[in-house]
């Protein structure tokens, strides 16, 4: 069930047979043992430092990429029908998570979590010094100038049986960078990115 996703339901008393409730839980219960893996792991950090590499370990983009290295593609290619996006592996990473949690309970969940995910396949350290949230960055930015930021949804349509949302961000009004992608989230931070890159032009420039 953890690899059975939603394009898979055919008819209307189907709709309930697919990942996304143990995506759910997954979801949870994975931000709660990183959360407690990093209390334990920097005993002297504040919130904002351990907040930020969560953020960094549960995101969209780190999950797809692990699960994408665990090989779980190819087991959901047998669960799903249409293209296969990068989200989909990290959703049913999640969903598996969530699964082994039913079945064999927190703590054995938490040693799965450490051992085969944090430990195997990210480099903590490099996630310390590391910062990809052109979002955040962009703000700071914007901040720091004493300029108006905005992001705006240009259009959603659907694709493979997905949302697709395509959004823009604006500086004082002017359009600086536009992008898409199945989750509105990551269309703002790719967005984002092309704002800094042309900022960083325009300043290599003056």
């Amino acid at each position: 069930m953890a690899f059975y996703h939603k394009s898979m339901n055919t008819g209307e008393t189907t709709k309930a047979t697919n990942n996304e409730r143990l995506e759910y839980l997954g979801d949870a219960i994975l931000s709660t043992i990183v959360a407690e893996y990093l209390f334990k792991k920097y005993p002297n950090k504040n919130e904002g430092f351990l907040t930020k590499m969560r953020s960094k370990i549960v995101k969209r983009k780190t999950l797809n990429e692990v699960a994408d290295k665990m090989g779980l593609d190819v087991i959901l290619s047998n669960y799903s029908t249409g293209r296969m996006s990068s989200s989909m592996l990290g959703n049913a990473l999640e969903a598996l998570l969530g699964a082994i949690y039913i079945e064999f309970g927190y703590r054995n969940t938490k040693r799965y979590v450490i051992n085969h995910i944090i430990r195997k396949y990210l480099n903590i350290h490099e996630l310390e010094v590391f910062d990809d949230n052109y979002k955040s960055r962009l703000l700071e930015w914007c901040q720091k100038n004493n300029k108006t930021i905005d992001y705006k949804l240009i259009s959603r349509h659907k694709l493979d049986k997905r949302d697709r949302f395509k959004v823009c961000v604006s500086i004082d009004g002017t359009n600086y960078g536009e992008s898409e992608d199945f989750n509105k989230k990551s269309a703002e931070q790719l967005a984002s990115k092309k704002a800094i890159a042309r900022i960083t032009e325009q300043e290599s420039t003056v």
